[in-house]
């Protein structure tokens, strides 16, 4: 019988998720379709609290509903537990809902294929922006015992809050104080939309940051930020967000259709093209 996936959230026209999933599909020969199944706000505690007549076998999740989705499960993971939100559901044997947050394991996975050993003996990391991404990212990097990891947020109370979430090894900056740490930083992270095509550059004095320091943005669009790029031109390795996207769908795709598949250059080229990106 044909397993069926699906990305749900609303709007969910424009997610790539189908294009990564149809590929892995056809590459592994499986019986099986990813679809997009719009789900607004309004009624998605209904949709995901009788998951199991929707058909599926499971699903992701966009926004507005991942934390609609996770309030919903019978069972969470760690990251989602930490999170309030699952972006990765999937029934299990005895029809129970269960979710998953997977993006700071796809954060994880990207640093580890385009950046292999960049968490041996790494020191301090500085994440800018405290939004669901940087939630994702801060718990990923503690739980891969990366210390002290710095955020800053141009609303300061909203770093605090991200903190205080996780205690510990995160700490505060105040957005115009990050240089005053650069030179104590391993890992640059950018989750802020600050950068992104119709937006504005993120302005950041890279000057005090070490040149062995590795600097990565979530952005895919552009590929290279300007941040990457004034990275990449003072010798600074860095990582393009792109992997993010593709890495996180590793476990859902392994958990509804049995085959744990590969982030090959062959779907990072596929997925670029449907951009409309150079690689």
């Amino acid at each position: 019988m044909t397993r069926r996936a699906a990305i749900t959230g609303y709007p969910v026209t424009h997610s790539r998720s189908p294009l990564v999933h149809g590929y892995w599909l056809k590459l592994h020969g499986i019986d099986g379709t990813y679809e997009r199944v719009g789900v607004p706000p309004e009624s998605a505690e209904a949709f995901y609290r009788d998951f199991a007549s929707s058909g599926l076998v499971g699903c992701n999740v966009t926004v507005p509903n991942k934390e609609v989705a996770a309030q919903a499960c019978d069972d969470l993971d760690e990251a989602a537990k930490a999170m309030g939100a699952a972006n990765t559901l999937w029934l299990d044997e005895a029809g129970r809902l269960c979710g998953a947050n997977t993006d700071g394991i796809g954060f994880l996975g990207n640093l580890d294929q385009m950046a292999p050993g960049w968490d041996e003996n790494c020191g301090a990391a500085l994440v800018l922006g405290a939004g669901g991404a940087a939630r994702a990212i801060v718990w990923a990097l503690l739980s891969r015992g990366i210390a002290p990891v710095y955020i800053a947020n141009r609303t300061e109370q909203k770093a605090k809050d991200l903190a205080a979430h996780f205690e510990g090894d995160s700490k505060v900056l105040s957005w115009d104080n990050t240089g005053t740490v650069l030179e104590n930083v391993s890992l640059l992270v950018n989750t802020t939309s600050l950068g992104m095509e119709g937006q504005p550059p993120l302005e950041i004095d890279l000057s005090p940051l070490p040149t062995d320091a590795l600097v990565t943005d979530i952005v895919y669009a552009p590929l290279e930020t300007p941040l990457l790029a004034a990275a990449r031109a003072r010798g600074n390795k860095v990582v393009d967000g792109l992997g993010m996207l593709l890495h996180q769908a590793v476990p859902g795709f392994e958990r509804w259709f049995g085959v744990k598949p590969q982030v090959t250059d062959e779907l990072r080229r596929l997925v670029l093209a449907d951009l409309g990106i150079a690689p």
